[in-house]
């Protein structure tokens, strides 16, 4: 992580509104990157959700990092293939994270930031991905973070994040998708039917009748055990 914590900060920056976007070419840039790093950055600032365009920006960031001089940059150190590449693979994304997090509608961004900071500073990833969350009326960012969070083993969390945000009606089923799994991770089986019954209501009924698909049937099943276990 010491190495990790060095990269970041060598690349991470406070970014505000008006440079949004404007060049700032990596360190390691290649002949002909600064118009691509230009066109990425103009785009993330159009639309700072834009998932292609910011795994493209932080793949040239890697790249970048990657190349660097080992004799002359202090921030290389020893360390086995593996783990130096997952350390810049995501120094390269706080970098890009962090850019455009600031942005009004950003929520991707902080997605990533909690993510990386999850392990660290559950605090602070909670915030990311509650201020994620109602900067996106879709419902998408919820669903992604009430995902990050059941897959480190915060089913807890990850409900209160949900019960916290979400709009039955208005978001995309895929929130009541990551609700009902949290709930059932959580042996929360009563929640997990409510969620089951509300989107029952949702008004994209083909969507919401591909989620209950997958997830009734583990409710159900979920339901059955109780009862056999209290009988």
């Amino acid at each position: 992580m010491a190495l990790f914590a060095r990269l970041r900060q060598r690349f991470s920056r406070r970014a505000t509104l008006p440079t949004l976007g404007s060049r700032r070419v990596s360190p390691g840039s290649r002949p002909g990157d600064a118009p691509h790093e230009d066109a990425l950055r103009a785009e993330l600032q159009r639309d700072p959700n834009n998932i292609e365009a910011f795994d493209a920006l932080v793949a040239m960031i890697r790249r970048h990092t990657a190349g660097m001089d080992a004799d002359a940059d202090p921030l290389h150190a020893p360390a086995e293939d593996q783990d130096l590449k997952k350390e810049q693979a995501d120094a390269a994304t706080w970098a890009a994270a962090e850019e455009f997090a600031g942005h009004t509608r950003a929520w991707y961004p902080l997605i990533e930031l909690a993510r990386l900071s999850l392990d660290d500073d559950l605090e602070a990833a909670t915030r990311r991905l509650a201020t994620a969350a109602d900067r996106d009326l879709t419902g998408r960012a919820l669903a992604a973070g009430i995902a990050l969070l059941r897959g480190a083993d915060l089913p807890v969390d990850a409900l209160g994040l949900g019960v916290g945000h979400w709009r039955g009606t208005a978001h995309v089923p895929e929130v009541g998708r990551q609700l009902v799994l949290a709930a059932l991770d959580a042996d929360r089986i009563f929640d997990a039917r409510r969620y089951c019954d509300a989107l029952h209501a949702h008004p994209d009924a083909q969507a919401a009748a591909a989620v209950l698909a997958e997830v009734e049937p583990l409710v159900e099943a979920a339901e059955q055990r109780t009862a056999a276990s209290n009988s």
